[in-house]
């Protein structure tokens, strides 16, 4: 594989755009077949401490030396694939599929089956766990969630309880069956949404384009609105706790609708809850790292450091040798290929791959894109896309130099 083209993309981005070691393998293509038995001995699994038999994905993510960067999708599972519409035809519900166990099973394993990623999801949703703690929700075809009583009042908050777990053990078992089958070779991702965006479904009622109602709730009702998101504070910190003590390395926070805020305001309304849930969960889970993913975060990349988080994803608005200097060198990154290219001649995937993991540079980056993979995006393309990533071999003698030294194995 020639990088020409990306050492000269690279190295016109600055010095400080790293530049890494790696070697180039040919492509590896073969898929490999996943154990179909589901008769599996189900534990609690032990969270205390990390071994040398971590996931390549979890090493990435705690800013250990890797072969190579590991690779996931966001919404790897899903619309794109034709088993999952073909599975869909057969469930029309999402909730259904979303909340059975064997459904969540079957559609997780769908993109470890065909392409291999380092890291594999749980198929749910982050509006997953609302009943469990007094929010009821519909998801319309249409419209989309929908949730018919929204909290905007003091009165409405009594709706609200603390969250009850055993409502939701389709999802811990899902990712115990999970964790038995890929067992070390890739990393079972669980993922939570954040307190601010789970609140702006609560509040609007559903999706909105304006957030207008929650926003306008930060001067009119503040107190309503604190309340609410410390109560969500906890739940959702119980919830990972719960996902990781069921068998996922690694939780991923969406703070999608965090950049919908201005910067001043992210720090005031979604900061400090965020940073109160990665507290607590570190307190009972101090190895699991923690990934927190806004969607448009360019204006907030160095205030998300401040959360204590282990990993920050870049959306594909952010540059990446931009967002590592931003950063330091000290905190993990994810991303941000544009899921766009993913529709573009393979050559021109290939380039981009090539260049974000060159700007990245050899530790503490794991390979996404900048957001979900898109409806209608071709299976090849996936496929490409880790079958690159698996060509990627980092110069590990590079590896324990100062990142200030560039240097290029081909």
């Amino acid at each position: 594989m020639s990088f020409s083209s990306l050492t000269s993309a690279c190295s016109s981005l600055g010095s400080s755009c790293v530049q890494l070691g790696f070697h180039s393998n040919s492509l590896d293509g073969v898929l490999l077949s996943s154990s179909k038995g589901r008769k599996l001995a189900l534990k609690r699994f032990n969270v205390s401490c990390s071994s040398s038999s971590d996931p390549l994905l979890v090493k990435a993510a705690k800013g250990y030396p890797v072969s190579r960067p590991p690779a996931w999708m966001m919404r790897q599972a899903g619309r794109y694939m034709a088993v999952y519409r073909k599975l869909a035809e057969k469930y029309p519900s999402f909730r259904e599929r979303s909340e059975t166990t064997d459904l969540i099973v079957k559609i997780s394993l769908q993109p470890w089956e065909a392409f291999r990623p380092d890291g594999v999801i749980i198929f749910s949703d982050i509006l997953t766990p609302l009943p469990a703690f007094g929010v009821p929700f519909d998801i319309e075809e249409v419209r989309g969630p929908v949730i018919q009583s929204p909290i905007r009042s003091e009165e409405q908050l009594k709706a609200l309880h603390p969250i009850d777990l055993e409502k939701l053990q389709f999802v811990g078992e899902s990712l115990k069956i999970l964790r038995k089958e890929v067992g070390d070779h890739a990393a079972v991702l669980g993922f939570v949404g954040a307190p601010w965006t789970i609140a702006t479904y609560i509040v609007e009622g559903g999706t909105t384009r304006t957030y207008t109602t929650i926003k306008s709730m930060c001067h009119t009702s503040p107190h309503v609105l604190r309340a609410l998101l410390s109560h969500l504070t906890r739940a959702i910190a119980e919830y990972i706790i719960f996902q990781v003590e069921s068998g996922a390395h690694c939780i991923q926070i969406f703070d999608s609708w965090g950049g919908q805020l201005p910067p001043h305001m992210w720090e005031h309304w979604s900061e400090p809850y965020i940073k109160e849930i990665v507290s607590l969960v570190k307190s009972k889970c101090p190895e699991t790292p923690i990934v927190l993913y806004i969607n448009g975060n360019g204006g907030l990349l160095e205030r998300m450091k401040g959360t204590g988080v282990d990993v920050i994803g870049l959306d594909w608005t952010v540059d990446m040798e931009d967002g590592r200097r931003r950063l330091g060198s000290e905190i993990s990154v994810q991303g941000n290929v544009d899921p766009a290219y993913l529709f573009s001649p393979l050559p021109a995937l290939t380039d981009e791959i090539q260049r974000v993991v060159k700007c990245a540079g050899p530790r503490g980056h794991i390979l996404n894109l900048g957001h979900g993979v898109l409806v209608g995006t071709p299976e090849e393309a996936v496929a490409h896309f880790f079958e690159v990533t698996r060509s990627f071999k980092y110069d590990t003698s590079f590896q324990n130099r100062a990142l200030e030294e560039p240097k290029l194995v081909v």
